[in-house]
Parts: structure tokens; sequence; C-alpha cells
């Protein structure tokens, strides 16, 4: 189980900023590819269940990626790091 932010040393708060950093490029893709597939859904398809699957994923994603992202940027304000 993971360590709490709050009780990372300075060190690892560092890293972890490093590690959610090269984190944003795969969630870009999978946000572009769970957009790409509701759209080709929709063109094929027509609205259904296919594009409203992966929309539902990609609120969850993005709700999730900045819910850990501002956490983090709080924690570094805390301690005065950068």
């Amino acid at each position: 189980m993971e360590k709490e932010l709050s009780q990372l040393t300075d060190h690892e708060l560092l890293e972890k900023k490093k590690e959610i950093k090269s984190n944003n490029i795969l969630n870009a893709v999978l946000l572009g590819v769970m957009v790409g597939i509701s759209i080709y859904s929709t063109i094929t398809g027509g609205f259904g269940f296919l594009t409203v699957l992966p929309l539902f994923f990609v609120g969850s994603i993005v709700s999730r990626w900045n819910k850990n992202k501002k956490q983090l940027e709080e924690e570094l304000n805390s301690r005065n790091l950068k």
C-alpha cells in the first residue's frame, strides 16, 4: 500500500512529482483513445452504449488525474518545495 503524501519525505515527494509528470503523457493518450472510440462509435453505429462507456471512463480518469495532481501540489506548497 502506498504511503499518504503527508508521510513522504521531501525527496520521495519530489520523485512522486516527476512520476506524475511522466504519467501525464500516458493519461493524455488514454483520453485520446477513449474519445476516438466514442467518435468512431457514433459515426458508424449512432449514439449507443459504446459511445457512453468510453466517455464514462474519460470522466473517471480526468477526475482522478486532477485530484491526485491537486493533492500533490498542495503538499509541495505546504513544504515550500518546487
